[in-house]
């Protein structure tokens, strides 16, 4: 079994409350969890208004497969949001 983590990082230049990059967070999620059936949550900066950071977790059978899925998920979340993508770091991970 492989594990595919990743951890990305958004800058939300425009929001200027919590409540702003909660909706930013929660429809990037829902909409990434709908399309590729993996694990996404909040998972740092919960108190900066400005900063996302996302967890992203998915499982197949063979490393080529859980890249080429991690790939999909970032250029989606590149496309489907406002904020900048400031850091990606993925792993893929034998279990």
């Amino acid at each position: 079994m492989l594990i595919g983590a990743a951890q990305v990082t958004f800058r939300l230049d425009w929001a200027h409350s919590l409540k702003e990059k909660r909706m930013c967070a929660q429809s990037l999620i829902t909409r990434t969890q709908n399309k590729f059936h993996i694990s996404v949550a909040e998972v740092a900066d919960q108190d900066v208004h400005d900063v996302l950071t996302l967890g992203i977790c998915c499982v197949a059978n063979e490393a080529k497969f859980v890249q080429q899925i991690l790939e999909r998920v970032r250029r989606f979340m590149e496309e489907n949001t406002d904020a900048e993508l400031i850091l990606w770091d993925s792993d893929v991970i034998s279990f």
